[in-house]
């Protein structure tokens, strides 16, 4: 048996260096042993909003099959693909980690079904969005220390969970509240870690969405052959393999296409750098565009791939029935915390200082959204369903 190991790439000029992290909200001590991003990252593993991830819908709520991706295992598959992508390139592996498992912390029980429900019995009191109440969870909902409220993370993971996506214009209030405290660059491109995480995030969901829907039957490899890039994987595996067990040829495909994606992905990156030459990870903030990005034929290719997946998957009467359960099961809850906060559990009822108030919606907001499915379902039944137990 022989091993063909790449070698570690040296750390590239452009990359985050712990050492010289902008540091915290609230001073804290080094360690020894760890990096200021490895403490970041090992800080949200232990965290209870990534652990109820676990029970968090991806597509399928968690009763419909132990096989499906949650929030948790969808956050596991992407900390992978941005670590692997993080090394090629020659950045901060702990940094680029931290930020994919951190990204969908802010999630409501059902996913974006449920979050659209919230958003819209949240309209009048400012609104709901993932991405802020993920910023929410790690700087204020988090009580872990005894000094502070949240996580207290570096500067850079705070700073790559917020403009992971880019540059933010209209930042939502949490965001823009904690300007103050510290100042995030929001009208600049996040670092090169952020935006692999990003990308990274992008390759998990399209390929392990395509293994859901497969397992689920929604649709068959057939039907994706018209497809660029995923149709011709498909195509050369049906033809080597027409006997194949299902299950083997959609894992065979679903391995390749991230591997062809995480390829694309790097060496357009490395062209990038070739042709921007950034000297340092400031420099990156500073581009006025990604300097981490697929080719343009793979962003076309992931184009075409969207409004096949919305048709097939995500609009499937199946998943429908099921967003249509999510919103009368987020919408219920809220108005009846907002019409009688009192039959909020205890420690929520005692954050409400004025009912009925946009504070008060809020407090009832980042109730629900903490909710896993199981939660929130069972927490419905208790409150509507005449003969069960309160």
């Amino acid at each position: 048996m022989s091993s063909t190991a790449a070698p570690t790439p040296l750390r590239a000029p452009f990359a985050c260096d712990p050492q010289h992290s902008r540091g915290r909200a609230y001073a804290e001590e080094g360690s020894g042993e760890r990096s200021a991003f490895q403490r970041d990252r090992d800080r949200i593993v232990h965290s209870t909003a990534f652990r109820r991830l676990q029970y968090k819908t991806q597509v399928f709520v968690f009763h419909e099959g132990d096989h499906y991706r949650t929030r948790l295992t969808h956050s596991l598959e992407v900390a992978q693909i941005a670590r692997s992508i993080a090394r090629a390139l020659g950045l901060d592996e702990d940094l680029a980690e931290a930020l994919a498992l951190a990204h969908d912390v802010g999630h409501t029980c059902f996913g974006h079904s449920g979050e659209e429900a919230l958003n819209e019995v949240m309209r009048p009191y400012g609104g709901f969005d993932h991405n802020d109440q993920t910023f929410r969870a790690l700087t204020l909902l988090e009580r872990r220390y005894i000094a502070f409220n949240g996580l207290n993370l570096t500067w850079e993971t705070l700073e790559g969970v917020v403009k992971h996506n880019g540059p933010l214009t209209n930042p939502p209030p949490t965001i823009k509240a904690f300007q103050s405290v510290c100042d995030l660059k929001l009208d600049t491109y996040a670092s090169a870690e952020a935006q692999v995480a990003a990308l990274a995030d992008d390759i998990a969901y399209n390929n392990h969405d395509i293994d859901d829907g497969l397992r689920a039957g929604l649709f068959t490899p057939h039907d994706l052959l018209p497809l660029p890039v995923v149709g011709p994987v498909f195509d050369e595996l049906l033809r080597a393999h027409p006997g194949a067990e299902p299950v083997r040829l959609t894992h065979e495909a679903v391995r390749r296409l991230i591997n062809i994606m995480v390829t694309d992905l790097v060496t357009e990156t490395r062209a990038r750098v070739v042709a921007l030459k950034p000297t340092s990870a400031d420099a990156v903030r500073a581009l006025g565009q990604p300097l981490v990005a697929f080719s343009s034929a793979m962003q076309a290719a992931d184009k075409a791939l969207r409004p096949f997946m919305f048709d097939r998957m995500y609009r499937h009467y199946r998943v429908n029935r099921m967003i249509a359960k999510a919103r009368r099961v987020v919408q219920d809850m809220f108005h009846l915390f907002m019409e009688m906060p009192q039959t909020l559990p205890p420690e929520w009822q005692r954050q409400i200082t004025e009912p009925g108030s946009p504070a008060a919606a809020r407090v009832i907001a980042d109730y629900i959204a903490g909710m896993t499915d199981r939660y929130a379902l069972e927490e419905h039944r208790r409150l509507f369903d005449l003969t069960a137990k309160t």
